[in-house]
């Protein structure tokens, strides 16, 4: 393994780096990769212009990364630990593909929808009156969502970036006739999915090993990456089968 600041002169674009590592990870994607660099993992250099250059060291780093998950299923946080210990030359050079394997978790979702995007975002607080400035909408539309069981404010009165998007996804399904109470359908088939994602990541995070919270919350954004888009494709489905009738 190489240190992060080794990099060699000119390098690969991302979507190189990517087609050497599909024969290994099919299901690695562009965002995992900027997902892992958004982690710390990796730390390609830029141009003048920001786009990506890889280098050798850094495909070594991800294949590392990426074979640690794959056959140890070893949370993104330890394997950071491994890969700094190296940098810092306190541990030797292990190739993790040479490590015992475990049995196979999740990988990457191969969906339309990305595990990143399940990602706690920074924490933004907007007010009521932000959000239904920001939406389109008034207090009476506000108060019918919260009522409904879609809109929740938080601590305070306060409300989410997601908060935003629902309200304003709302009112534009309105506009084709709906009421807000047809939306409890949306609200309800999305419980059972969360519930049915706890069910079983839940035994994960309940294990004794360091690690375990860390799996169990990667499993859950996966499982929710590969729900959202089954959920979108029995939608298509259901839509165009409804079409031909």
């Amino acid at each position: 393994m190489t240190a992060v600041g080794q990099q060699s002169p000119g390098g690969m674009s991302i979507g190189s780096v990517l087609d050497r590592l599909r024969p290994d990870f099919p299901d690695v994607t562009i965002s995992k990769i900027r997902f892992l660099e958004a982690e710390g993992l990796i730390s390609p250099e830029r141009t003048a212009s920001g786009y990506r250059r890889f280098s050798i060291a850094d495909c070594e780093r991800l294949r590392y990364v990426l074979t640690a998950q794959r056959d140890q299923y070893l949370p993104l946080k330890v394997i950071k630990e491994q890969l700094e210990a190296i940098d810092s030359g306190v541990a030797r050079v292990e190739r993790a593909e040479d490590a015992p394997r475990r049995p196979r978790g999740l990988s990457i979702a191969p969906g339309e929808v990305s595990p990143e995007e399940f990602l706690a975002d920074r924490e933004v607080r907007v007010s009521k009156a932000d959000l239904m400035e920001r939406a389109g909408v008034d207090e009476t539309f506000v108060t019918e969502l919260i009522r409904g069981g879609l809109l929740t404010p938080g601590q305070a009165g306060f409300y989410d970036e997601g908060s935003v998007t629902l309200a304003r996804t709302a009112k534009a399904m309105l506009q084709f006739g709906l009421e807000v109470r047809h939306l409890r359908a949306f609200k309800l088939a999305a419980d059972r999915e969360a519930g049915l994602v706890a069910q079983i990541a839940g035994p994960v995070a309940k294990g004794r090993d360091a690690g375990a919270r860390d799996r169990a919350e990667e499993m859950i954004r996966e499982l929710a990456a590969l729900s959202l888009t089954l959920h979108t494709c029995l939608v298509k489905a259901a839509v165009r089968g409804a079409l031909d009738r």
